[in-house]
Parts: structure tokens; C-alpha cells; sequence
């Protein structure tokens, strides 16, 4: 186990590139399962929840090769011998739950149609439902059997096309929907899909295989499947960047007063993250494909009219990410006046910020979903522990900003979703170093 060590780092400068999208490489390699051939992929972030899931993969059958770096792997899924996912593993990351699909998929085309999946693990964050997921499942022909330790599911032949209408746009269970409806006999209709980019880059991927994806990027998608599992092809696939760590590279900056340069993004997935930090006097610009943070921003809240306090909340695509939500906390602590946070997705995603309180920071927890941040108060290092991925990584920011040193423990779970980050930050000027215990 180690430890993130950490003194007061402001004014950092230079280039950062971001990694690969985790929650796009997560289903991608999923779904490499669908296809009997063999798919490289590019641009995966070296992230433990992405090794996770290869290993996964691995141990159901696939051959997987990965480049040194581990930013790209070679993904052969001709033949699969297991039916149920190493449960170790899929406890550790909630992305194990994306395998249902292409793995019953597989398994009833070669006449053994059933699948074991544990119960899923990832960041505890609050009540995290599986039950669209099954509603989906059954609703395409197939059987579900649940108990508290396991999900059993069983279909005989393909699934088949149907008229889905999801009771909530969760990604996730619009990841497997997807999939289903991929490989399915006839036609299918999801209503209420989620429209992320990283939906997106799965559904092209789809296409490649042989299935018809019309309404790509909106909430309703039409498509024709193949019938069953697609014939064997060469595939290539290219990962996004995390538009997660970019969004956190520019609360980082602007915590720190520090100017950045972040190459390679997609400007049209930042117009949200820049209406909501505009709100806490936070600019960037846009030249081609390269984000630039100024240095020495002046953060300032930016009452609603008649001098209300404003409120930054998630929302589905295309509204703010709620794995920015935490993020956006630690922002406002850093800007002049109040504003009001809320988490309206996760009930016990916000309950770190007794984290920052310890720090100096002044937040009351309105109720589970909203805190209110008084910013401007100086932070104070002190010893901490990253709860899960995104509150560790605001911590971090946190920590760059404050008097003294921060010790930051549990540090697995900022590892989960940002590579190599002390390396990446130490290269920039901050003061960060990884320590065992």
C-alpha cells in the first residue's frame, strides 16, 4: 500500500496529455467479446480498473495482448470457455456488469446459453440499481434469476428485438441494451438511452461488427442486429480522452493559479464544463484541440440574478458530468461567495467533504444530495483518505492548494481512474510523491 505526499503547489506550468476515456475502454473491451475475431484497441488509459477488466476477459477465454506501455492491447475472443466472470475481480470494478450482454451473447450462440455474474463492485457512492439492466435483459428473451450473491442468466438463441423504454438514462444499462440489441434477431428500439460520448464510441464500434445503430448521440436509438454473434473480423478501435481528467486538470489549475496546456480533446464534449465553472470564475479557451488554463484566475462565484445563490447540479448528457461533481466542490472552496452543489444521482457521493471541512473549508451538508460551499476560506494540510475515485482526486486538488502537507492514503482508489497521476503532476512543478506505508 502507498501513500500521496503532498505540499502546497501553486503556479505549475506546461503540457498535459490526457489519458484514455475510462468509462469508454471499460464497455469497449467488453465488447470485444462480441466479435470472434480479433480487435486492437488504442489509446487505453494504464489505469487499474482497465486491467481489471483485461485480466477478466483474459480469464474467460480471450487472448490478450498489451503493448509495453500498456496504452493499447490486441484483443482475440475466437473462442471463450468460462460463464462466469472471476469473481475477485468483478469486485473491484463496476464495469463487470458490461460483460452480460456480450457473454450470453457468445455462450447461447454456442448452444451453452447461461451466465453467472457476481454481484458488481466500484465506487460506494450510494444505492446503485441493477434492475434496468434486467428489465432489459428479460425484455429481449431473457431469463433472470437473482439471489444476493449472484445475477444467473440464461437465453436460448439469439435475443430478440424488441421496444425497450429504459426507467432511467443509465449508461450502463444502455451500454448493455446496446450490445443485446447488437447481436439480436429483428429489430430494436431503446427509448430514454444515455447519449454520452462514450455510448457513442460504442455504438460505432457495433457498426463495425455488422449492426445497424441509427440516432446515434440522442436518446433514441434504432437498430438492426446481426442475428446472433457476428462472423470474425479485423477490427481497430481508438479510445477519447477522459473528458474526467481534463475537467479535473482545469479545476487543478484554476485551484492552483496554474497554467496548463492540454492537447488532444474533442472541444464539443466541454461546452457544460465550461458553463458551470464560468459560474465560479473559472475561464479556458479552445484552439483546435488543445485546451489552455491561464494562470492567476481570479475565482469568483456568479450570483443568479438578484443576487441568488446559484446552484451547479449533474445532469445527463449533455448536462455536467456527475463525476465532476466532486470536483466542482473543491472549486467552489476556492472561489469567493456561496454556491449550492447538487448531486442528484448518487445519495452518499458528497459525504467526503467532512474531508475538506477538516481542512478549513466552509460547506454545510444541506441533506445527502446538496452541500453548500462557502468559498474563499484558506485549506490546511493534514491527513486524509481517498474514499473513492473522483472525492480523491478533488482531495488532491485540494491538497496542492493548501498550507503545509497533505498526506493522502487509500490512494488505490485514485489509481482506479487517473494513471500515473503523481508522475504526471510531479513533471508540471507540483510537489507530490508517492510513499509505501
Amino acid at each position: 500500500m502507498s501513500e500521496l505526499h503532498i505540499q502546497t503547489s501553486r503556479g505549475l506550468s506546461g503540457r498535459i496529455t490526457p489519458q484514455g476515456n475510462k468509462n469508454e475502454a471499460l464497455p469497449i473491451v467488453a465488447a470485444c467479446l462480441l466479435n470472434p475475431g480479433v480487435t486492437r484497441l488504442d489509446n487505453l488509459p494504464e489505469i487499474l480498473d482497465v486491467r481489471a477488466m483485461l485480466q477478466i476477459v483474459q480469464g474467460l477465454g480471450a487472448r490478450v495482448e498489451r503493448s509495453a506501455d500498456g496504452h493499447s492491447a490486441v484483443i482475440q475472443a475466437d473462442t471463450l470457455d468460462g460463464s462466469q466472470p472471476d469473481p475477485v475481480l468483478c469486485a473491484q470494478i463496476r464495469a463487470s456488469l458490461l460483460l452480460a450482454a456480450p457473454l450470453l451473447a457468445r455462450r447461447s450462440q454456442a448452444g451453452r446459453g447461461s451466465v453467472i455474474l457476481p454481484r458488481p463492485g466500484g465506487d460506494r457512492i450510494g444505492r446503485r440499481r441493477i434492475d434496468t439492466h434486467l428489465a432489459v435483459f428479460e425484455t429481449l428473451g431473457a431469463t433472470v434469476d437473482t439471489s444476493p450473491r449472484d445475477v444467473r442468466l440464461s437465453l436460448d438463441g439469439p435475443f430478440r428485438g424488441a421496444h425497450l423504454f429504459l426507467d432511467e438514462a443509465s449508461v450502463m444499462a444502455t451500454e448493455n441494451a446496446v450490445m443485446a440489441a447488437a447481436m439480436a434477431e429483428g429489430d430494436s428500439v431503446i427509448e430514454n438511452a444515455a447519449c454520452e460520448p462514450h455510448v457513442q464510441q460504442l455504438c460505432r464500434l457495433l457498426v463495425q461488427m455488422g449492426s445497424n445503430i441509427q440516432g446515434i448521440g440522442t436518446n433514441r436509438l434504432c437498430i438492426t442486429g446481426t442475428g446472433g454473434v457476428p462472423t470474425p473480423r479485423e477490427l481497430s478501435h481508438r479510445v477519447l480522452e477522459d473528458l474526467i481528467e481534463v475537467g479535473s486538470f482545469i479545476a487543478l489549475a484554476a485551484a492552483t493559479g496554474s497554467e496548463l496546456s492540454i492537447p488532444g480533446v474533442t472541444p464539443a464534449n466541454y461546452w457544460m464544463v465550461a458553463k458551470a465553472f464560468e459560474r465560479l470564475g473559472v475561464r479556458f479557451t479552445l484552439e483546435g484541440n488543445t485546451l489552455h488554463v491561464p494562470a492567476n484566475q481570479e475565482l469568483e462565484v456568479q450570483s443568479d440574478r438578484f443576487g441568488e445563490v446559484p446552484r451547479i447540479h449533474d445532469a445527463p448528457w449533455p448536462g455536467f458530468p456527475a463525476d465532476l461533481s466532486s470536483i466542482a466542490v473543491v472549486l467552489a472552496c476556492c472561489a469567493n461567495g456561496s454556491v449550492l452543489i447538487h448531486e442528484w444521482m448518487f445519495e452518499s457521493r458528497l459525504y467526503w467533504v467532512d474531508s475538506l471541512i477538516g481542512m478549513g473549508a466552509r460547506i454545510t451538508q444541506c441533506d445527502p444530495h446538496r452541500v453548500l460551499v462557502n468559498g474563499g476560506a484558506p485549506l490546511f494540510g493534514t491527513r486524509l483518505s481517498s474514499p473513492d475515485i473522483r472525492a480523491g482526486m478533488a482531495l488532491l486538488i485540494a491538497a496542492l492548494r493548501a498550507e503545509g502537507t497533505t498526506v493522502i492514503q487509500n490512494i488505490r482508489q485514485i489509481d482506479r481512474g487517473y494513471e500515473r497521476i503523481d508522475e504526471r503532476l510531479a513533471a508540471l512543478g507540483a510537489r507530490i510523491k508517492r510513499v509505501a506505508e
